[in-house]
C-alpha cells in the first residue's frame, strides 16, 4: 500500500483541510499518516488517519498565544509579520524536520504532502530528488509567492498594476528580503542546515521549492502574476468534512424564514475571546436597520452576549452553514481564509474586519475581486461596519461579483485533483529513480 505522510502546522485552520485530504486518500487505498500538533490527535484519528504528535517548539497551541507568540502585541504591520513567521514557521524547524525524518524512515513514506507554512520539509526538500520521496505543498492560505506584480505578504500596500506598480513591487520585496527580514532569512538557513539541508531560496518562497504547490482556493481569488510559479497549481477550497450534525437554536425557524435580509457576523473559532472586537460593534452598528443578524460565537459561551442583544439580533455558539448561508445576505468576519471561501462558495458578499496572520491578505483580496469590503482594520467603528454592510447589501457590482466567483468555485474539483497531482509526482518520482539508478 502507497504510505503518505502529511505534515500540518498546528492551527485548526491547517490541519483541518489536511485531514479533509487525508481522509479522502486513505478513502482511496492510501496508508496515510498526519504528522501536527498533540492536540489534534483524536480528530485525525477519527478521520481513520494515523496521528504523529510534533514535539518541543514545534507543539505550539494556538489556543493559548503565549505559548508562540508572547510578544505579538509589541508589533504592527511587517514588523509583526516578520515576528509571526519566525514563531511559527522558522524556529520550529528543528523539532518538525526530525520528525519528518524519523517517519519517513520508519513507516517507508512514498509521499509527503506538506501544509504551505511547515518549514521542517526543507531539510528534505534539499536532496537530491531520486532520494528522497516527492515533495506536494498544500496552501490553505493566500498565496504568499514573491512576485514582481504583487506586493510583499502582509505589506499592507493595495494591490495596483502597470509599470510604476512593478517597480514598486520590486522595490518593496528588495526591502523585506534583505532588511526586514535578512535575519529571518539567516535564522531559517542556520536552522535548515543544522538539520542537515540548506536554504539557498527566500525562506517565503517556500512554495517554489515543492514538486508541485497546490494550492486550495480558486485562482479567481488570487492577484494574476506574470511570474507565477511552474509548479503551482489552483485545486480550489477544500470542501467542509462531513461531521456530526450541528443542532439548531430554538429561533432558527422563525429567524431563517424572516422576510428581512440576514446578516451573519463571526470572529472564527479562535480568535473570539473578545468579542468586542467585531461581534459587539455589529451588533450596536445593526441594531436599528431593517435586517435579522445571526452570531456564531465559535464555541464562546452565548451569554457572554446575551444582555447585547438587540431585538433583531439571535445568537448561537456553532451554526450548521450549509443550512445558514443559502439565507444570508452578507457574512462579516474576521476574514479566515477557509470562513471566507466557504461564503463565497455560497455566492454570500463580505465585510471583513481582518484579524492577524495571513487575515490582511484574505481582506486585500476581498477587496481586489470585489467581493466585498475590506474594512482595513480587526476593530472597525460601528458606523464602518453599517456603511460596509448597506453599501454590500445594495451594490450589484459586489452582488455580481460574488455570484460570479461562486460559479467559478463550482468549477473545480479539488479531491480529485489532489489525487490527480499526487499520482502524477509518484509516477514522474519512479521514472526520475529509474533513471538515477546505476
Amino acid at each position: 500500500m502507497t504510505a503518505i505522510l502529511l505534515c500540518a502546522t498546528p492551527l485548526a485552520g491547517h490541519v483541518g483541510p489536511l485531514t479533509t485530504l487525508g481522509a479522502d486518500l486513505r478513502r482511496h487505498g492510501y496508508e496515510v499518516h498526519l504528522l501536527t500538533g498533540s492536540r489534534f490527535a483524536t480528530s485525525v484519528d477519527a478521520a481513520g488517519i494515523h496521528h504523529h504528535s510534533l514535539s518541543g517548539a514545534a507543539d505550539f497551541d494556538e489556543r493559548d498565544p503565549s505559548t508562540f507568540v508572547p510578544h505579538a502585541d509589541r508589533y504592527t504591520g511587517l514588523a509583526l509579520s516578520r515576528y509571526q513567521v519566525e514563531q511559527t514557521f522558522v524556529r520550529p524547524i528543528p523539532d518538525q524536520a526530525a520528525a519528518v525524518e524519523r517517519l519517513v524512515g520508519d513507516h517507508h513514506i512514498d509521499a509527503v504532502l506538506t501544509d504551505g507554512t511547515f518549514a521542517g520539509a526543507l531539510p528534505l526538500l534539499s536532496m537530491p530528488a531520486h532520494r528522497r520521496p516527492p515533495v506536494l505543498g498544500v496552501g490553505v492560505m493566500p498565496l504568499a509567492q514573491t512576485s514582481a506584480d504583487v506586493a510583499p505578504f502582509n505589506s499592507g500596500m493595495r494591490h495596483r498594476t502597470g509599470r510604476s506598480a512593478r517597480l514598486r513591487n520590486r522595490l518593496a520585496h528588495a526591502a523585506v528580503r534583505h532588511l526586514l527580514f535578512r535575519r529571518t532569512q539567516q535564522l531559517a538557513a542556520r536552522l535548515v542546515a543544522d538539520a542537515g539541508g540548506s536554504l539557498d531560496t527566500f525562506v517565503l518562497d517556500y512554495s517554489t521549492l515543492c514538486d508541485r504547490f497546490l494550492q486550495m482556493g480558486p485562482s479567481e481569488f488570487e492577484y494574476a502574476r506574470s511570474d507565477l510559479a511552474s509548479n503551482t497549481v489552483f485545486a480550489g477550497p477544500v470542501p467542509p468534512r462531513p461531521g456530526p450534525p450541528t443542532p439548531s437554536p430554538s429561533w432558527w425557524d422563525d429567524m431563517i424564514a424572516g422576510p428581512r435580509p440576514l446578516i451573519h457576523v463571526t470572529q472564527g473559532t479562535l480568535d473570539n475571546h473578545d468579542l468586542s472586537q467585531l461581534i459587539e460593534p455589529t451588533l450596536h452598528a445593526l441594531a436599528d436597520a431593517d435586517v435579522q443578524v445571526v452570531v456564531s460565537t465559535g464555541g464562546a459561551p452565548v451569554d457572554t452576549i446575551a444582555q447585547s442583544l438587540p431585538n433583531n439580533a439571535r445568537a448561537a455558539s456553532y451554526l450548521d452553514y450549509d443550512a445558514l448561508l443559502p439565507r444570508t445576505a452578507v457574512m462579516i468576519t474576521n476574514g479566515g481564509f477557509g470562513g471566507v471561501l466557504t461564503a463565497l462558495r455560497h455566492g454570500v458578499p463580505v465585510v471583513v474586519a481582518p484579524g492577524a496572520e495571513d487575515k490582511p491578505e484574505v481582506a486585500a483580496r476581498v477587496h481586489h475581486v470585489g467581493v466585498g469590503i475590506d474594512l482595513r482594520t480587526r476593530r472597525a467603528t460601528p458606523s464602518a461596519i453599517r456603511t460596509a454592510v448597506d453599501t454590500a447589501l445594495t451594490s450589484p457590482d459586489i452582488r455580481r461579483a460574488a455570484t460570479g466567483l461562486q460559479h467559478a468555485i463550482a468549477t473545480y474539483t479539488p479531491l480529485e485533483t489532489v489525487r490527480t497531482e499526487l499520482a502524477a509526482a509518484l509516477t514522474d518520482h519512479a521514472v526520475h529513480t529509474d533513471r538515477s539508478t546505476p
